[in-house]
């Protein structure tokens, strides 16, 4: 059993708001690795590939032994195309305008690493996500708030005023960049429990029914929610 310390390397407010929901004290240091795909990559291959280069880089100046790890990468896909952050607010618009009345998938992965031992366990959830039919105008007031500059595919599911989701019936949370059922699975093989009811406090403060909670966290398979562990 390792020592109940998390090392979050990631700088993602999202992320720092949904683990806090978990109890599991954390630090936080972010991984700024190079995030090209390479030839011939899969999608899911690359956000593993990426959230694991995450986990060790975080290692660099100091070695932390005392207890884990966590990197997390989320990608937005359409068909076969990785849609990152936005490069400018026409490349935003761009992206929006390709979503809209649309379902496309979000792929989070997480890597969870303990340096003393050199263990890594991988997870994988992959959402899909149905987008609404919303109009040019409300694309350009959404884009003048600068919120989706920093997204992955230019939006935020969570973001009231634009909305840009309906009828999801997947993983809210790991659309917004961390699965909490993924991630409590994966630390109990560490020995690491919560001390609170993790779906409920996820789906109390994303205010969101999640139906595939329960298979997650037996490891079963579900449509809406399909994850695999890597070896």
């Amino acid at each position: 059993m390792v020592s109940e310390i998390l090392l979050l390397a990631s700088n993602s407010p999202r992320r720092r708001e949904l683990i806090k929901l978990t109890g599991w004290p954390f630090s936080i240091r972010p991984a700024n690795v190079d995030e090209s795909a390479l030839p011939g990559e899969t999608p899911a291959d690359y956000v593993v590939r990426v959230a694991e280069t995450k986990a060790k880089a975080v290692l660099g100046a100091s070695v932390f032994q005392l207890g884990l790890v966590l990197a997390c990468d989320t990608i937005v896909v359409d068909g076969t195309v990785l849609l990152g952050k936005p490069s400018n607010k026409e490349d935003a618009r761009s992206m929006l305008t390709r979503l809209r009345g649309r379902v496309h998938q979000v792929l989070s992965a997480i890597v969870v690493f303990h340096p003393g031992s050199e263990r890594i366990e991988r997870d994988l959830c992959s959402t899909d996500v149905p987008m609404r039919d919303y109009s040019d105008a409300e694309i350009d007031a959404y884009i003048a708030t600068g919120d989706p500059m920093d997204k992955a595919g230019a939006y935020a599911v969570q973001h009231t005023g634009f909305h840009p989701v309906e009828n999801l019936r997947g993983c809210y949370a790991s659309v917004m960049g961390l699965p909490l059922c993924h991630l409590t699975r994966t630390l109990k093989t560490f020995d690491m429990y919560p001390d609170v009811d993790i779906p409920t406090a996820c789906q109390s403060a994303l205010g969101y029914q999640c139906p595939v909670h329960p298979a997650v966290l037996q490891g079963l398979p579900s449509v809406q929610a399909e994850a695999r562990r890597i070896e």
